[in-house]
């Protein structure tokens, strides 16, 4: 794997980054994502100071991968419980 050296632009400023070949679209996509939401926020909020801004999209984000991370759980526990139902019952057939 190879590294390159990029600049992203996120809420104008510009930060010099090293990532991998395979990572850099995603690398990419994700700040055009931090600009797009920082700018919803400016125009939702009467906010000045970019490190508000910043907070407040942390407290998003988190929230957010939070959020879907409990549905990843919950739908696994669920596929367990059904894998689980279904032995049960293939063990009840079979006696």
């Amino acid at each position: 794997m190879s590294e390159l050296s990029i600049k992203v632009n996120i809420a104008n400023r510009v930060y010099p980054l090293s990532v991998q070949r395979e990572e850099e679209e995603e690398v990419r996509k994700a700040a055009a994502y931090i600009n797009e939401r920082i700018k919803a926020l400016e125009s939702s909020f009467a906010v000045k100071d970019k490190l508000d801004l910043f907070a407040m999209l942390a407290l998003e984000m988190t929230l957010e991968k939070g959020h879907g991370k409990e549905e990843l759980v919950n739908e696994q526990v669920s596929d367990r419980i059904q894998d689980l139902i279904n032995r049960i019952d293939a063990q009840l057939v079979a006696k």
